[in-house]
């Protein structure tokens, strides 16, 4: 069958199949068309209250999941509904407002975020919080009994460990999981099991010798 010769082929996309519109249409005025008539259509439904297909899948897709967990902390429980994506470094940080735990490169390489789980040493941000159901998580906040510092805080202080202080918290927490590890047989063990935890002020000598002191004390 012959083609309609009142009729012309438009590819208004490429590799689309060609359109019959009519040849006296020109593209411009067959786009503006298709616009205004999509223009039409969504009003229609904001008017009727339909909500576009896309705009119900991206509502979807944006709802963050969240999962409820009981852990104790410092000592204290708590039970908790969050995000399945918050880290336990913000958790910590931003749910139960223990801000002594540092977020340094956040990317489990400074130590900065060093607590206790369990007894051992973690990166906290890079460890999900939801992963922590029943846990004891200890952090640089609850070292300190009725006033008195921890031993190896103490240390600190006594040996100057430190100097602008923000990778102090990670360096007592995780020396704390040191001495409790008993890998503080020399000063060179210490530092291979201190090694994850940077200081930027170049405290090591000083930081070898405070967690020393704190072993000493048993």
């Amino acid at each position: 069958m012959a083609d309609d010769p009142s009729c012309a082929p438009v590819d208004l996309r490429r590799g689309a199949p060609a359109e019959r519109v009519p040849a006296h249409i020109s593209r411009r005025t067959f786009v503006v068309a298709t616009v205004a008539l999509g223009g039409v259509t969504l009003a229609s439904s904001v008017a009727t209250g339909a909500t576009p297909r896309s705009a119900t899948e991206s509502g979807v897709a944006g709802r963050s999941p969240v999962g409820r967990l009981a852990l104790t902390v410092n000592g204290e429980h708590h039970t908790i509904a969050v995000d399945n994506r918050v880290s336990l470094l913000d958790l910590l940080r931003e749910h139960l407002g223990l801000t002594g735990t540092k977020k340094g490169c956040d990317a489990g390489a400074c130590g900065a975020c060093t607590v206790l789980v369990d007894g051992r040493r973690v990166a906290s941000c890079l460890t999900l919080a939801v992963r922590l159901d029943g846990a004891e998580v200890d952090t640089v906040e609850g070292l300190e009994k009725d006033g008195r510092l921890h031993p190896l805080q103490q240390a600190f202080v006594d040996q100057d460990a430190f100097q602008c202080g923000y990778c102090t918290p990670g360096q007592i927490m995780s020396g704390v999981g040191c001495i409790a590890e008993g890998r503080t047989g020399s000063a060179e063990e210490i530092r291979e099991w201190m090694s994850g935890n940077l200081c930027r002020c170049g405290c090591y000598v000083n930081i070898v010798r405070a967690v020393e002191q704190a072993a000493d004390q048993g």
